[in-house]
């Protein structure tokens, strides 16, 4: 069984082509998508109808809600991708749910905790920073404890695999964004420092369940033009280094 993971998309229609292409290539059939998929300046219609068309399961994230509740002139990514997306997309995204099971319940996914769609599962902000989360603070925020042997979860960006109490939990990265600056809790930077599109693929063998996380090229210049145009010139940034600029 193999299964590519992805998620973050964030309206980045170039960089979820490449991605997809790359799954295509290697022959994998499964696909999961753990969501915050349009929000953004980029393509949010566009990926919104792309994976429609897909019929990949997909996660709401906490982006899927702030968009459909986006209202006013704000020049933010919630508010673009609202004034971007038709009825038929905002009717998907309204449809997601915030998790899935699959693999007969071996897999668990959410999209950062499972109680919680805006909090790190595999990081710790803190006043001096984000660090990487311990093994007691990964533990408390898995409540309940599922009852399966993969949990995949997204939000942070950060490509990362770690294995706590028997439980492997994989996140994958942003396919669409790949820095971006934060407050939430206290103010922080997430950076992979380069332009790659993130994803993972997750496969069952006989020793067990193997993770590799992947990193696709692709016309990244594009991606940043748009974001230019739409009037969000960080995210230009962002998409051309994979580091983070204050908005």
């Amino acid at each position: 069984m193999r299964l590519a993971v992805v998620s973050d998309i964030h309206g980045n229609l170039p960089a979820l082509e490449a991605v997809a292409a790359e799954i295509d290539a290697a022959g994998i059939k499964a696909v999961v998508n753990l969501g915050d998929t349009v929000a953004g300046p980029l393509w949010p219609l566009e990926t919104a109808h792309w994976l429609m068309a897909r019929r990949w399961p997909t996660l709401a994230g906490n982006h899927e809600r702030q968009v459909l509740a986006a209202a006013g002139e704000a020049l933010d990514a919630d508010t673009l991708a609202a004034r971007a997306l038709d009825a038929p997309a905002r009717a998907w995204l309204a449809a997601l749910p915030p998790a899935l099971v699959l693999d007969d319940g071996a897999i668990a996914c959410c999209h950062g905790t499972p109680t919680s769609d805006v909090q790190y599962l595999l990081e710790t902000v803190t006043a001096a920073g984000r660090r990487l989360a311990s093994p007691a603070e990964i533990r408390a925020r898995i409540d309940p404890w599922p009852q399966a042997q993969v949990l995949l979860c997204g939000h942070s960006h950060l490509p990362r695999a770690v294995a706590v109490d028997g439980l492997l939990i994989v996140n994958p990265g942003s396919v669409g964004r790949p820095a971006y600056a934060d407050d939430h809790g206290h103010p922080h930077v997430v950076e992979t420092g380069s332009p790659h599109a993130r994803w993972a693929v997750l496969a069952r063998t006989g020793q067990g369940w193997q993770v590799e996380l992947r990193a696709t090229a692709y016309d990244h210049e594009a991606a940043a033009r748009r974001a230019i145009a739409q009037g969000l010139s960080h995210w230009a940034h962002q998409l051309r280094t994979g580091r983070a600029r204050p908005e």
